[in-house]
């Protein structure tokens, strides 16, 4: 991300970078010699800029390799922002590899579009992972996380006191009312030019809806009609979808948010033009330049339960690959909990199993960065798992987008709600 690259994910793809890696990749499993030498496994990842996520995965490899001599894993490293039209272009092309790393919320979709096979990994190692890290589809897992993100509604702890609020905790977090109450008295303090950013100078289309569309659904509303996925109506347009839309709108009307955030919200946070801001894991490290001052609390509960997004960059096996049974052999060794340990260590991320967890300092319980793994297990929700999800977060961004610039919330959510459905009955449900 930022340690938002984890979250936020642009579609936007350069095809000569794509086209000129694909030349670059062997794809599926081929024999390298004809005397009996190992075969190849073929690896795809997004985290060519990331050094630090890309040397673990290395390092994985290597041990992989070095612990038994039938296959090799050869790693193809991408940037985060030409990754996917490569993957599309390989399939395309029947040139997939055998093991790639998928952004959660796609991968539905590329499991309808039969890019991917369904996992076959022991149990008790699935039963081990965080929720949010399983990337299930229609009964089946098609792919498995070493970690996951979270967001937090960061805040001064004195601004807090000042105006006479309590912390909120995972256990107790605020009512609707509460969160209303500190809004309120933080602004008639005057110490802060907002009580709260919402970070919306990032204009990236996940963001909008990872960041915003948790508040929709603890109102009671949605993306999408889970029972079925076959309609967003009642659920984007009805009552409970109307009262987080007032409320959203609200926020800039109120003048407790800003409606365009700079590019930077956690910075202004930090340097006291808020006193609370809604952001991400990683932006935890900053947090320390507040000292004792900077806290972290759970979102608000606004009748249905705090709800934070869930899901993020995961592993999966191409249903082109040759040699399944060997991919999943390299899945399994890498979740072993010494590289979810390393993975959280270097990346800031929640580690995907308490083993793990119990392995990196702050992470156990009561550790400084527990919040975050206790928040995840307790409030994440997956983005709706369904192939139509490229075209439902693209449609609730510009809708979000629109009611914080001040449109009318019916008349945007209606809208939505039609073109969702337009897309949905123009695909035959995805599926469903």
């Amino acid at each position: 991300m930022s340690r938002f690259m984890i979250e936020r994910r642009g579609t936007a793809v350069l095809a000569g970078v794509a086209t000129a890696a694909l030349a670059l990749s062997a794809c599926g499993v081929a024999s390298t010699s004809s005397g009996g030498s190992a075969g190849e496994l073929t690896l795809w990842t997004h985290n060519a800029g990331n050094p630090a996520e890309l040397g673990v995965i290395n390092q994985i490899v290597a041990d992989y390799n070095a612990s038994q001599s039938k296959y090799t894993v050869k790693l193809q490293a991408f940037p985060q922002e030409s990754y996917n039209d490569a993957v599309v272009a390989a399939a395309t092309a029947k040139k997939l590899p055998c093991v790639l790393d998928a952004d959660a919320p796609t991968v539905p979709n590329w499991a309808y579009a039969g890019y991917l096979t369904p996992l076959d990994l022991p149990q008790d190692l699935v039963s081990k992972q965080l929720k949010s890290t399983l990337g299930n589809y229609q009964g089946k897992l098609y792919s498995i996380g070493m970690y996951d993100a979270a967001l937090g509604l960061f805040a001064r702890k004195s601004a807090l006191e000042a105006a006479g609020v309590r912390i909120a905790t995972v256990d107790n977090p605020w009512t609707a009312q509460e969160f209303a109450d500190a809004l309120a008295k933080i602004k008639a303090d005057g110490k802060y030019q907002y009580a709260f950013d919402l970070g919306t100078g990032d204009s990236g289309t996940e963001w909008w809806t990872y960041g915003y569309s948790p508040f929709l659904q603890s109102f009671g509303g949605d993306l999408i009609d889970r029972n079925g996925y076959k309609t967003a109506g009642g659920v984007l347009n009805g009552d409970a979808a109307l009262k987080w839309a007032s409320w959203f709108q609200g926020l800039v009307k109120n003048g407790y948010t800003p409606a365009k955030s700079s590019t930077d919200a956690f910075a202004d946070f930090v340097n006291g033009k808020s006193a609370m801001v809604w952001s991400g894991i990683w932006h935890s490290g900053n947090l320390s330049k507040l000292g004792a001052d900077g806290i972290v609390m759970p979102p608000p509960d606004f009748g249905n339960g705090p709800k934070i997004g869930g899901g993020s960059w995961q592993w999966a096996v191409s249903s082109t690959c040759g040699e399944k049974a060997a991919a999943m052999d390299y899945i399994t060794f890498s979740l072993n909990k010494k590289y979810l340990a390393e993975m959280a260590e270097k990346q800031n991320v929640i580690p995907a199993t308490e083993e793990a967890a119990a392995m990196v300092d702050g992470w156990q319980p009561g550790g400084a960065k527990r919040f975050f793994l206790d928040e995840s297990a307790k409030y994440a929700m997956i983005r709706p798992p369904t192939p139509g999800y490229p075209f439902l977060t693209t449609t609730f961004a510009k809708a979000a987008q629109d009611i914080i610039a001040g449109g009318d919330p019916k008349t945007i959510l209606d809208q939505a709600v039609s073109d969702i459905d337009a897309d949905l009955k123009a695909n035959n449900h995805y599926g469903f």
